[in-house]
């Protein structure tokens, strides 16, 4: 591919400049269907477009098993090869206790 080595250059702040129009001008609605993933604690993160208000949940909850534990430092339920040790009778998780 030729060059032209005399035609005029632009500069940095051109460039720029043309970036951020050419952007601008690309810019349409999809900026829409973008979700803010910076949201505090306790903030609810809307879907654009998404009208859930009649949506429920249900999910059966199922009573900790005879071959499970509860870890008494982060108190999730583990299955007994996820046992690392017991402190004074308390069971700790392998990821507790590493």
């Amino acid at each position: 591919m030729a060059t032209d080595y005399d035609s005029p250059r632009k500069t940095d702040d051109d460039l720029g400049e043309d970036s951020l129009q050419e952007l601008q001008a690309r810019r349409t609605d999809k900026s829409a269907g973008i979700i803010d993933e910076d949201l505090d604690a306790g903030e609810v993160a809307e879907l654009p477009g998404a009208d859930l208000s009649n949506e429920e949940l249900s999910f059966k909850v199922v009573p900790k098993q005879a071959d499970e534990f509860t870890c008494t430092r982060c108190f999730l339920v583990h299955h007994r090869s996820q046992l690392a040790k017991e402190k004074n009778g308390e069971p700790i998780c392998t990821e507790c206790a590493a």
